[in-house]
């Protein structure tokens, strides 16, 4: 996931990994979702927890 605020073409981030808290709507740079951990962002890619 890639947060609001943060550059979403940069590759110097880490991931935001988490669980999803609200969904707010889907829009062309994916689902923008608020997780349990109050971080806002739109999501890029889900993989399952291992």
């Amino acid at each position: 996931m890639v947060q609001d605020d943060a550059d979403p073409h940069s590759e110097d981030t880490e991931p935001n990994v988490g669980e999803v808290g609200a969904i707010y709507g889907d829009e062309l740079e994916g689902p923008h979702v608020k997780l349990k951990s109050d971080v806002v962002g739109h999501v890029q890619s889900v993989a399952h927890d291992e």
